[in-house]
């Protein structure tokens, strides 16, 4: 059994605000896809070809997982052929301001990092 002061100091056992927000947006997928969409990229063929890398089956999973999570919405239009285009809620939008500052502090540091895209 963990002590008192292991279980105050571990993250994953505190109802923590970084953690919850890492389950929704966590992984090297949703945060580009909500970016995709905040840039009205919202159809699944053109954000396929968007985000690098991600395939079919991974964009689909990461939508029907943030769909679910209610951080955007899926319509489904009623013409042959279908289309279905997705778009932020309320609360997707609010991630905005992260995803923001997520890009200002990779413009302002990235350089000390000694990173590059291209090495991942």
């Amino acid at each position: 059994m963990k002590k008192v002061k292991e279980i105050e100091n571990s993250i994953d056992g505190l109802p923590c605000g970084v953690r919850t927000t890492m389950s929704v947006i966590g992984g090297k997928w949703k945060i580009r896809i909500i970016y995709a969409l905040y840039l009205d990229i919202n159809r699944f063929g053109v954000m396929h070809r968007h985000i690098e890398n991600i395939s079919k089956k991974m964009l689909t999973d990461c939508l029907r997982e943030l769909e679910a999570d209610g951080i955007i919405n899926r319509k489904v239009f009623a013409e042959v052929p279908p289309r279905v285009e997705y778009s932020l809620t309320e609360l997707g939008k609010s991630l905005n301001k992260i995803i923001n500052e997520l890009n200002h502090w990779g413009l302002e540091n990235g350089h000390k990092l000694d990173y590059t895209i291209e090495k991942k």
